[in-house]
């Protein structure tokens, strides 16, 4: 039997992970790494600090995105159970349910009634659920790819800053790592921008901004405890 392919919406949601778990794995290495650097200039204590970031966050983002979408998961089916029930005790108040909604996307009477007419003899169960609930039925997301994304998608994330903070002179490593996550997180901005369809200047300059902010914050608390 072939294995079913991705729809766009399900590789879509799978990027999405791939690249929030990257921006995560960037700036919370980042704020973490920059912390002990503050504290202290050993270069393994800055290193271990790092990894065990890595790890702990690699595991957080997987669970979180699989605990995540398992509940979005969840409730579409919920929704779809709802939805055929109404089907079956109500088919017509649905079906004028969906009419208004085409009418109400000023769509003239007479053409959202064919449209309502054929569409719901194709498939009612799936245009009844995308004009109520919003989604299509046939394309839900698998936690399982959301999580995997995000497990590899989070330690590759983090290698940037831990590379900058170990490989860098110590008299420069704090500032190196700072240029190279705030690079990194203009580009995640970027793409983040690119799969949510919205600003992008906007979403790379917030990007940035929380990026800087996190290893502001965690420079300070090391510099209170620095030796």
């Amino acid at each position: 039997m072939p294995k079913k392919k991705m729809s766009l919406a399900q590789k879509v949601n799978v990027l999405r992970a791939s690249v929030m778990g990257a921006n995560d794995g960037i700036i919370s290495v980042a704020g973490i790494v920059i912390g002990v650097a503050a504290a202290t200039s050993n270069a393994y204590s800055i290193l271990i600090s790092g990894l065990s970031g890595s790890l702990a966050g690699m595991i957080s983002m997987c669970m979180g995105e699989y605990v995540s979408v398992s509940t979005q998961k969840d409730s579409q089916k919920m929704a779809l159970i709802s939805e055929r029930q109404r089907l079956d005790d109500q088919y017509q108040q649905e079906f004028n349910y969906v009419q208004k909604k085409y009418e109400a996307q000023n769509i003239d009477p007479k053409l959202a009634h064919q449209a309502t007419t054929e569409l719901m003899k194709k498939d009612s169960l799936g245009t009844a659920v995308q004009e109520r609930y919003g989604f299509n039925p046939q394309d839900f997301t698998s936690p399982y790819a959301a999580a995997i994304a995000s497990f590899i998608s989070f330690p590759t994330g983090s290698i940037l800053p831990m590379v900058a903070v170990t490989m860098a002179p110590a008299n420069v490593r704090i500032i190196a790592t700072m240029v190279a996550v705030l690079i990194s997180s203009l580009i995640t901005g970027y793409f983040a921008a690119v799969l949510g369809k919205s600003n992008r200047v906007k979403s790379m300059i917030r990007n940035a901004a929380a990026g800087l902010l996190t290893m502001g914050v965690t420079f300070v608390i090391g510099q209170l405890f620095a030796r």
